[in-house]
């Protein structure tokens, strides 16, 4: 009973996706989840809750802020009502992660919950309610990660927190100081600036955001700074203290000298780190490199032939997407399949707003590899929607081939770039000219538009609109 063609590790987006996909490809397959509810990380305590959170600050700031440009008048005073709010957020984590249950049972999928670890290559015990052992032909290893933290800062999870604890406050603070610029820190921290929190963000980098496109951290450092977000970049924290309701961060300026910042919460956000703790992995062989990921070839696929490993725990963005296109690949190729990832093109999304998201090379990417491009920039303000709509702050820039056109790179910041991302990722995976884009027809009137504008600056500098 207990023996399957495939075992999954971890039951986040790569884990369940992968499990799915095993399982319509017609290979009898089982999860393991420590925790009771399924979902990992991303439907339990990140991107989904997150996102409710989001949401419902999105609203109240609009409430307080623009209903009455809009001609809406409500009587009265507008209030937070913040345990309400963290209860909307519970009832649509309990709702998606119910969803997988629903998933796994029509796919036929047998869940234990339990820690799973590895006794040989194809034996894993389930350590739960009750040990029992499960034989495995083969094992994806999709354990995910875990809230990083510096050396010096001791996490109480009380005042120094990571963003697990920031979404279940039960208060709103006074100052949040954050330590990370971001996707995590940029995405709490807006939240609780918008339902009245002073807000400051304490980064190492040169700017916020440093992986991606310059032009996306200037501007989107810009937008958040005019809704009140203070931030302190090149500035390297050295100490977190907490006494009592009180945080001090310590930290040093691009000058050298040191700066002492006061809040009652400090949200750590300074990255992920892969979570392989109690899997025993060194008793059947598997490899982890220096940052403590699992080692994997360009198959997925561990120096054991038949141990696969996928999303956070193994090299490349922790992004919920790459995991699950990860997950399929795994599956298709234990089904005979030759199933290919072009990383280059998974889109990065910050779900601030303005939304951010990128695809592709950014310039200075280009100009390390000496590559020769050519750049067309469309402001949303020039967009009859975003006017109509209030939302004007941002742009979208196309990258593309200085002799081809081909494009090479898509960056935007705006309202709803989280899902206007989608045509770029078509369009580079067809290897779309920056003319093909531009010769396409855009529905107006649409924040789309702005994609289109882009890609007829980039090609000879004739946008229509600007």
């Amino acid at each position: 009973m207990n023996s399957f063609d495939v075992v999954v590790i971890g039951s986040g987006p790569g884990g369940y996706v992968a499990a799915i996909r095993c399982a319509q490809l017609g290979l009898k397959t089982a999860i393991i989840e420590k925790y009771s509810t399924l979902g990992g990380t991303c439907l339990n305590v990140g991107c989904i809750p997150s996102k409710s959170l989001l949401d419902s600050s999105h609203h109240y700031e609009d409430a307080i802020k623009h209903f009455d440009t809009h001609g809406i008048e409500i009587p009265g005073e507008i209030k937070v009502n913040l345990e309400k709010m963290i209860g909307r957020k519970r009832q649509v984590v309990e709702q998606t992660t119910l969803g997988i249950n629903f998933l796994m049972d029509k796919n036929k999928i047998k869940v234990f919950e339990g820690v799973g670890r590895f006794i040989d290559a194809t034996h894993i015990e389930v350590d739960g309610k009750k040990k029992m052992t499960l034989v495995a032909k083969n094992t994806i290893i999709a354990t995910g990660s875990k809230p990083g933290t510096l050396p010096f800062i001791t996490l109480d999870k009380e005042r120094v927190i990571t963003s697990t604890e920031a979404l279940e406050l039960k208060e709103i603070p006074k100052h949040l100081l954050v330590v990370g610029g971001g996707v995590i820190g940029l995405e709490l921290g807006q939240v609780y600036r918008r339902l009245g929190a002073a807000v400051s963000v304490i980064e190492y980098a040169d700017r916020i955001v440093p992986v991606m496109d310059s032009a996306i951290s200037r501007e989107l450092q810009k937008v958040l700074k005019k809704q009140g977000v203070k931030f302190f970049t090149s500035h390297g924290v050295s100490a977190v203290d907490r006494q009592k309701n009180s945080v001090t961060v310590t930290a040093t300026d691009k000058k050298g000298n040191e700066v002492k910042f006061e809040g009652d919460y400090c949200l750590v956000s300074v990255g992920r780190k892969p979570y392989t703790e109690g899997l025993q992995l060194d008793t059947v062989g598997v490899q982890l490199n220096e940052r403590g990921q699992v080692e994997v070839n360009d198959h997925l696929q561990t120096v054991v032939p038949n141990i696969y490993a996928i999303g956070d725990v193994v090299r490349g963005a922790m992004l919920a997407h790459k995991a699950e296109e990860e997950g399929v690949l795994v599956a298709e190729q234990l089904a005979g399949q030759q199933p290919h990832i072009d990383y280059n093109l998974i889109p990065n999304v910050i779900y601030t707003w303005p939304e951010v998201a990128s695809v592709g090379k950014t310039e200075e990417e280009l100009k390390t590899a000496q590559v020769a491009y050519k750049s067309g920039q469309f402001p949303m303000r020039a967009l009859g929607r975003a006017r109509a709509s209030m939302d004007t702050d941002g742009f979208v820039k196309i990258l593309a081939d200085a002799e081809t056109d081909e494009v090479l790179g898509v960056h935007m910041v705006g309202a709803r770039v989280a899902d206007l991302i989608a045509e770029a990722v078509t369009a580079m995976e067809f290897r779309a000219s920056a003319e093909d884009i531009a010769r396409m027809s855009h529905s107006h009137p649409t924040y789309a538009e702005a994609v289109k504008e882009a890609a007829l600056a980039a090609t000879e500098d004739r946008a229509l609109h600007i």
